[in-house]
């Protein structure tokens, strides 16, 4: 089987841990023989938008629906606003195929130490479903009067039955598979219209799941019970805009932006899904090899768990984890020099000696 994988590296640091995500996936293949990557790399970025004013060609979707998987690494750089580089690469990705899934887990691994100095390790490990299509992310509204005192700036949110229901239900789904635990977050104490309809819907879809306990939390407070008792979660699901803010959230308290991955997932197959870390471009530190690459390597492991590879990808979680507990090869953000390589070679040392794989 030849997987044909699409390969953005992006902008800032994503040049710098893309590779190592390839040569994790490389490697993966390599250990199971039965299945193979065919990569083609794409420069489509912010450097892209200076040479070209687009993030992307006009023909870049068509060529994107050719692959069965997309890889990425960060998009953003300073010149260019961050609504034209989301708008112009990642969001139209998303939505064009039908990503609706945005798929981030939060485990505190062994040998990593958390912002929560009393979560020892595996003290935490949940999911946290972000609906990845509309929401409060919508392109719809717009501004008036500009440049006068009169200015007035609208932006309207969208939240349809359809796109409430999949993504609740793939929540549901994910929590009758796991621990029967699911927790929505809400605010329809102050969000009176959109927020009580995403209520009535997460009620609506509960019903068909009985033996999953589920409860609706405010996000407000659930961002608090993040930090406070965040083993008390399993699977969490929330619209656009929360799901985003808990899953930084969930990156800090797992150690690092750096060491949280994510899948923008089609269910339905009929489209490519995308796999990208939660991390940004961080230019602070690009250029300098210093980045960290487990975010990346673990999104990869996403991606194999996709393909249904899903030894490859616990076995490729493991390495990371494994490498994190001797404590030996560490970069910056976790308190060591090792560069980004000499991270990556450890793990897929580890990973390449792993048996029965």
């Amino acid at each position: 089987m030849r997987i044909r994988c699409a390969v953005i590296p992006g902008d800032g640091i994503g040049e710098e841990v893309v590779p190592q995500g390839l040569r994790a996936l490389e490697a993966a293949a390599e250990i199971d023989g039965g299945f193979s990557f065919k990569f083609e790399h794409y420069p489509w970025s912010c450097r892209y938008f200076t040479e070209h004013g687009e993030m992307m060609p006009a023909d870049g979707l068509d060529i994107l629906a050719q692959h069965d998987v997309i890889f990425l690494g960060a998009v953003g750089y300073p010149g260019v606003p961050d609504h034209v580089s989301l708008w112009g690469l990642l969001i139209p990705i998303r939505r064009t195929f039908q990503q609706y899934i945005n798929l981030r887990p939060c485990r505190l691994l062994a040998g990593v130490q958390s912002p929560l100095r009393d979560k020892a390790p595996g003290a935490f490990d949940f999911l946290v479903v972000r609906e990845n299509s509309e929401g409060e992310y919508s392109n719809m509204g717009g501004r008036i009067h500009s440049g006068t005192p009169f200015e007035m700036a609208i932006q309207e949110s969208v939240f349809t039955r359809m796109g409430c229901e999949r993504v609740t239900r793939y929540a549901f789904e994910l929590a009758k598979r796991r621990t029967g635990k699911l927790t929505a977050a809400t605010k329809s104490n102050g969000i009176n219209i959109t927020m009580p309809f995403w209520d009535e819907v997460v009620r609506d879809v509960g019903r068909e799941y009985p033996e999953v306990s589920s409860e609706l939390v405010h996000i407000d407070a659930l961002c608090a019970y993040f930090v406070t008792r965040p083993e008390s979660f399993d699977v969490v699901v929330g619209s656009n805009l929360f799901g985003d803010i808990l899953t930084d959230l969930g990156g800090a308290i797992m150690g690092g932006i750096g060491m949280a991955p994510a899948a923008n997932i089609n269910p339905e197959r009929r489209f490519p899904s995308m796999f990208e870390p939660v991390h940004g471009s961080a230019p602070d530190i690009a250029g300098n090899g210093w980045a960290n690459p487990i975010g990346q390597m673990w999104t990869a492991a996403m991606l194999l768990d996709h393909l249904g590879k899903t030894d490859l990808g616990a076995a490729l979680v493991d390495s990371i984890e494994e490498v994190l507990r001797e404590g030996v090869v560490r970069t910056r953000d976790l308190g060591g020099r090792a560069s980004t390589t000499e991270m990556a070679d450890a793990i897929l040392a580890k990973f390449r000696a792993k048996d029965g794989l």
